[in-house]
């Protein structure tokens, strides 16, 4: 039974079921409507899950040209996958040095006065004066003149005491960190030093100075902080997703907005073992270097991943029709347009990766993609767009190839 016969029948059952008088469905129909109705088309219906029918369309060379149709060959492509984060620039970690003292003293002076001063290794710091440290050099000037006094040969015994509190007095200022040429000194003049000099241990930036002239300070106590800002890093958070595509090493695209239109280029260094179980995000380490000191700890930067994946089927995006249930490309097949299901993977910028669906050779449309689809949802005997032929009323006439649109 075809579907007008249907349609009448379904009417009929409606109009005289259980000898009750049913309104006709058809009440209040315009012409329009009822003619479309009695046609039995295709348009509206839907398959097991719930998606449009749609059906293989004809279209003659005039026809392609008024819809703007154009056509491209699939073919397999290098696919490269772009992931973007935003992170800020901060002192690496490994660069960053505490100035501390391990005896107690008063600061006499300071040669390094203000925060963000640049400083290189073995610059003074400050000057301490310690009274534990002028005892301790007390001890060590009455242990050398003991030494000396003694005869090994007559004494063994007490020279080899003297000695050993010799090296004793030596090893305490050693695990103080005062210098052995500071040390060697006190034992060349014979004279105890009141002050000592902290030098810096590194080269770098005063990121923090925690002390003032005059002030007392204790063992294990935060003098300066310094870092070397000659490499910087960057850290940001990618998606759980794109998580697979981040490797140690791979290089990284970088802007700043203190510097508009300059690209900066780094690697990433670290992936972090863990993921934000909130935000599904795990955090990344960029690690660039800092010529001239232009990237300030606290700036701002987003970061370009381009991840090369490989070599893939590659079609643009507007060829792909997206339905909802499902993902759908048209394909030339001996002159009729036909509705095929693909299986979609990464989104490359204006290009899709095809998992399945599609071979390297055939020839899908490219653009005017949803008007062919629209031609397709009508059906078979549907209204159709004025000179348009459906792929069920007849043989299709052959295309000629010279009238259509490549890329």
């Amino acid at each position: 039974m075809n579907r007008p016969m249907m349609t009448l029948a379904a009417l009929a059952l409606l109009a005289g079921c259980g000898g009750q008088q049913a309104e006709s469905p058809m009440a209040g129909m315009t012409a329009e409507e009822h003619a479309r109705m009695m046609a039995g088309g295709t348009q509206g219906m839907v398959d097991s899950t719930g998606d449009a029918i749609r059906q293989p369309v004809h279209l003659t060379a005039a026809q392609e040209r008024a819809l703007g149709v154009v056509y491209a060959t699939v073919t397999r492509e290098p696919i490269t996958r772009t992931i973007r984060t935003v992170g800020q620039i901060q002192a690496p970690e490994t660069a960053i040095r505490e100035v501390t003292t391990k005896v107690e003293g008063f600061v006499e002076a300071l040669a390094v006065n203000a925060t963000g001063e640049s400083v290189r290794r073995g610059q003074p710091l400050v000057t301490l004066y310690s009274p534990v440290l002028v005892a301790a050099q007390e001890e060590l000037l009455t242990a050398r003149r003991l030494a000396a006094s003694l005869d090994s040969a007559r004494a063994p015994e007490a020279w080899r005491n003297a000695q050993a509190m010799l090296e004793a007095a030596r090893r305490r200022l050693a695990w103080w960190d005062v210098p052995d040429e500071w040390i060697a000194q006190v034992e060349r003049s014979g004279t105890v030093q009141r002050l000592l000099t902290l030098r810096a241990p590194a080269g770098g930036v005063v990121l923090e100075k925690m002390v003032v002239p005059g002030a007392r300070v204790m063992p294990g106590m935060p003098l300066y902080r310094l870092a070397d800002l000659a490499e910087v890093w960057i850290e940001g958070e990618v998606f759980e997703q794109d998580l697979r595509f981040v490797r140690t090493g791979a290089e990284a695209h970088i802007e700043v907005s203190a510097y508009p239109g300059q690209h900066l280029m780094g690697r990433v260094s670290f992936v972090y073992p863990t993921l934000d179980p909130m935000s599904r995000t795990n955090r990344i380490r960029i690690s660039m270097p800092n010529p001239g000191l232009r990237l300030k700890p606290g700036m701002f930067a987003t970061v370009y991943l381009d991840v090369a994946l490989g070599q893939a089927i590659m079609v643009p995006m507007q060829a792909v029709i997206a339905t909802g249930e499902r993902n759908l490309v048209f394909v030339r097949e001996e002159g009729m347009l036909v509705p095929r299901n693909v299986v979609v993977g990464v989104r490359s910028g204006e290009w899709i990766e095809v998992l399945d669906g599609l071979a390297v050779g055939e020839t899908i449309v490219r653009a005017a993609t949803f008007l062919v689809d629209a031609e397709s949802r009508l059906g078979s005997t549907g209204p159709a767009m004025p000179g348009m032929q459906h792929g069920t009323v007849g043989p299709a006439a052959p295309l000629d190839s010279s009238e259509h649109r490549h890329d």
